[in-house]
């Protein structure tokens, strides 16, 4: 696998460590469980958008644009690191925001990344929640143009063929840390919605050869449209790779049931797992994405689709800023 041939900039700390959950291995009485610590690549407050960012950022910059246009939602996590990639870069970030759950916490609109996006200093473009975000990107990039700037679009959560890259570049890291070790990891468990981290991931392993399962725990509440969307995105960064077709659609498994009511929306069970994780294993979660994947990998090993001798690698993929949006959520935890 040749990723040197692909234009890339350097924002992430890598390699993000790989660490035993000894306690929460005990606590659920197997298998041997690790955490990938993706919420430590260290781009303001980290977390697994800053990968795909390094080759997409390096693609930007290799065609010459001076700013950048992304979307998400307001507590969106790959905005957050854009805006701080953006100006480590020097570039100008524009980031078209859309409401993605109902209305909750008065502190969701202001606080956590939010807060964040603006003071990395980006431009907020707000639109409705019906609104369609390419298009509008698209519109806003036409208008940079007709200004004479030269943006860069950016797909929610870099999920592309180019942002995918980031993540078979992790499965190299993470092969290679075991190989270190010598550790032989069985399944990799990963939150996964817009697709690319586990695309990304699956389509690595394939390169590889390598015999890991990856699981994604669907946390967007979309059943097969998530499916696709993963085997859509990992086809692509497999094809990059020169992967054969059909190979990493193939390889993809997602387990759906644990995103509750929709995207963003909390659930007993991620409430229950970011207080538990936290107070095993000193590891703070989010309440979109790692919490909820977290609550089904805890689920899944009490339903015994995990071996007890098995070792599964959980990939802390970051947003802890978000949990300052979500505190209602959390009101009942108490000593």
């Amino acid at each position: 696998m040749q990723l040197a041939r692909f234009p890339r900039v350097r924002l992430a700390h890598l390699p993000t460590p790989l660490e035993p959950m000894e306690r929460l291995s005990r606590h659920l009485g197997g298998p041997r469980l690790l955490v990938k610590r993706d919420d430590c690549t260290g781009l303001a407050l980290g977390g697994n958008k800053t990968r795909k960012l390094e080759f997409a950022l390096g693609e930007a910059l290799a065609q010459g644009a001076d700013c950048v246009i992304t979307t998400g939602g307001l507590q969106s996590n790959h905005v957050r690191q854009t805006a701080a990639a953006a100006a480590h870069l020097g570039l100008a970030c524009h980031l078209v925001l859309r409401p993605a759950v109902p209305a909750t916490d008065p502190d969701y609109a202001e606080t956590g990344n939010l807060f964040l996006d603006r003071l990395l200093g980006a431009t907020l473009h707000a639109i409705p929640a019906e609104a369609d975000r390419d298009a509008e990107m698209a519109r806003l990039a036409a208008r940079l143009h007709g200004e004479g700037a030269k943006p860069y679009l950016i797909p929610a959560g870099a999920s592309n063929a180019v942002g995918g890259l980031g993540y078979a570049a992790q499965a190299i890291e993470l092969i290679a840390q075991a190989e270190a070790r010598d550790l032989a990891i069985d399944r990799v468990v990963v939150a996964t919605g817009s697709g690319g981290t586990q695309g990304g991931l699956v389509a690595g392993v394939v390169a590889r050869h390598a015999d890991i399962a990856v699981i994604g725990i669907d946390i967007d509440a979309e059943g097969e449209a998530v499916d696709a969307r993963v085997a859509a995105v990992g086809e692509a960064t497999g094809a990059l790779l020169g992967v054969p077709e059909g190979t990493v659609a193939a390889a993809v498994r997602v387990v759906h049931g644990y995103a509750g009511e929709a995207y963003g929306v909390p659930t007993p069970a991620m409430v229950e797992a970011v207080t538990l994780l936290a107070r095993l294993e000193g590891l703070v979660l989010d309440p979109v994405y790692t919490g909820k994947a977290m609550a089904g990998l805890i689920d899944l090993v009490g339903k015994g689709t995990f071996g007890r001798d098995e070792t599964v690698v959980f990939v802390h993929t970051g947003g802890m800023p978000a949990l300052f949006a979500y505190r209602s959520a959390f009101a009942g935890i108490t000593g």
